[in-house]
């Protein structure tokens, strides 16, 4: 019996996924463009390898590790929503909180495809394995980092396809399931987010991240960046779907999110400060991101693009009437994404490395391939969203359950068709 209905939903699940409109499979064709782009740009640097990137000796972590580390955030980011439905049972925020741990498992499918992408050939990850390569564990936290990505991928997958199961056969969660695994993904969500900020903090060689603020501010930048993708993509289910998410969620994340721009900004002028009043031979890290160094400014324009789209985000978001706005709630997130990407992309990896050891200035630039090669990752992550929330909006408002023949077809209300 429980074979059969297994059968039924992953049936149903396919049926959802390959019906839609007209905008639904534009989407999708794009999406599929996207991922064909991203598979010639890695087989061109398959066959090549990682000098089809501007990747060098000097700079040997890039554009690659850089989104990786900003998707690590916007995974953590889940643990946002977590809180407030879980801990405190706050029923707004309870009603979409699947909608974001499904967003945590596309960032951390992503992260891992750029982990993948970044070690030049796919034979290079059986290092990794225990037992078999040579993990150096527990003392590298490289593969503490893997673990607990793959921890927390697993604790959100679980939690996503027990949810949706449960509901699709006309069932409250098992609370003896859920409720554990919820509460151990809000340390875990820390930790993936700490854990990445060691990889970089925890190398003396490199005193542009060698400093204990360093995991702080990552989990500050975190708390603005996923939330600003969760909300818009809240407000584009709104408006495609009947799924109902309140306006008191919306504004309610808005809020807690004005709180983590202030930590996030406080935290980067305690650093600036820091460097700047000690003046110590360190601050050429900091002085080349912000100023340049020897007429090389090539980061300049991304650095101060970073800081002004942070401070006025955190305008629009700390005041009420700019926040409660459809408008400037929108430009507030696309200011904040596009600061928090630039920092901890740019703004982080490149100055950590630049200048060299050797003193040696040398300008990186993503390459033509470096794009395609994101450009595909990114499709593959959105993809995975996409057919998560297809399958999961029909479910969680009740349109697709066990006895329902046709649970495809629906009124243009969002009531089943019959």
């Amino acid at each position: 019996m429980r074979i059969n209905r297994i059968a039924l939903f992953l049936k149903g699940c396919a049926r959802l996924v390959t019906s839609g409109g007209r905008w639904y499979w534009a989407w999708m064709a794009l999406l599929g463009l996207m991922i064909l782009v991203g598979a010639a740009g890695y087989a061109r640097q398959f066959g090549r390898g990682l000098i089809a990137t501007n990747m060098r000796d000097q700079v040997s972590w890039a554009f690659y590790i850089g989104n990786f580390t900003f998707l690590v955030g916007v995974a953590a980011a889940a643990v946002l929503l977590v809180v407030p439905a879980y801990v405190y049972a706050w029923k707004p925020i309870k009603e979409v909180v699947v909608l974001g741990e499904m967003l945590a498992v596309s960032a951390l499918v992503m992260c891992l495809l750029f982990v993948l992408v970044d070690t030049g050939s796919p034979q290079n990850m059986w290092h990794m394995l225990p037992f078999v390569g040579t993990p150096n564990f527990p003392r590298s936290m490289l593969v503490w980092d893997a673990l607990v990505l793959n921890g927390y991928l697993l604790i959100n997958g679980t939690v996503v396809i027990h949810i949706l199961y449960r509901l699709f056969n006309g069932k409250e969660y098992d609370k003896r399931i859920v409720v554990p695994l919820v509460l151990l993904s809000i340390p875990w969500a820390v930790g993936i987010h700490t854990v990445t900020a060691y990889l970089y903090a925890g190398t003396p060689a490199r005193p542009f991240w060698n400093a204990s603020i360093l995991a702080p501010r990552f989990l500050a930048s975190a708390f603005c960046s996923g939330p600003a993708i969760l909300l818009v993509l809240f407000q584009v289910l709104r408006k495609t779907t009947k799924f109902p998410i309140s306006d008191e969620a919306i504004s309610k994340i808005a809020e807690i999110m004005s709180y983590a721009m202030f930590v996030n900004l406080f935290l980067l002028a305690a650093e600036v400060f820091k460097e700047f009043y000690s003046a110590t031979e360190h601050i050429v890290f900091t002085r080349y991101l912000f100023f340049g160094l020897h007429g090389h400014r090539a980061l300049v324009p991304y650095a101060w693009a970073a800081v002004i789209c942070s401070v006025v985000a955190f305008l629009l978001f700390v005041i009420p009437r700019t926040r409660k706005n459809v408008y400037t709630l929108n430009l507030g997130c696309l200011l904040i994404f596009s600061g928090v990407y630039i920092e901890k992309g740019i703004g982080l990896v490149i100055p950590g490395m630049t200048p060299d050891t050797l003193g040696e200035i040398y300008e990186y630039t993503p390459t033509v391939n470096e794009w395609m090669v994101a450009a595909g990752v990114f499709g593959i992550g959105f993809l995975v969203y996409t057919v998560l929330v297809k399958i999961a909006v029909p479910i969680l408002d009740g349109r697709f359950q066990v006895g329902m023949d046709k649970p495809l077809e629906v009124a243009p209300e969002g009531r089943p068709a019959h």
